[in-house]
């Protein structure tokens, strides 16, 4: 199966490793603002359920995501509608959401990397997430991120693999 990749692998100013991925949608700023800090509407697409008042400092607490434990991390950065940043375990997400011409939105999803080597694992999991949200964004009816066997969440990580993008990781579910 052959897969379009959407993908970023890119360091950092500060060095850190990071998968980079951007959408425009038809939809104004605070709408897309909505799919990112609503917990009922980011469990359409987020491989997690996250509540948290988005706001710095903040706790935010993941759960239901079969392939991870339930845990917490922090809110780094809350500038609504327009940035969100939060700790995911060793790794921070990073949510731009940037008004275009024509009232359409760019909304870049930067994962900051705790490890090189889980790039081409998680650029993969995000292509299928990613799917999921520009679904959602549509008005069509989503399955969530985790759609079975019909994600081709391996398609996506073997072309990522032979883009020559780390990899190496444990799979979680797999390994």
């Amino acid at each position: 199966m052959s897969v379009e990749l959407t993908g970023t692998y890119l360091t950092l100013e500060d060095g850190r490793p990071a998968v980079r991925f951007s959408r425009t949608y038809d939809q104004p700023p605070t709408r897309v603002w909505q799919f990112v800090t609503d917990p009922d509407e980011l469990v359409r697409w987020f491989p997690s359920r996250a509540e948290f008042d988005p706001r710095p400092g903040a706790t935010i607490t993941f759960s239901g995501d079969p392939n991870m434990p339930e845990s917490t991390g922090r809110i780094i950065a809350a500038d609504a509608p327009r940035r969100l940043s939060f700790e995911w375990g060793d790794e921070e997400l990073r949510f731009d959401i940037e008004e275009t011409e024509g009232g359409r939105t760019r909304f870049t999803l930067t994962d900051v990397l705790g490890a090189e080597d889980t790039a081409s694992r998680n650029a993969a999991g995000w292509e299928v997430c990613l799917a999921a949200l520009d679904a959602t964004v549509r008005g069509e009816p989503v399955a969530g991120p985790h759609a079975g066997a019909g994600a081709p969440w391996k398609a996506f990580y073997e072309g990522y693999v032979a883009a020559g993008v780390p990899s190496g990781a444990a799979v979680p579910g797999l390994d």
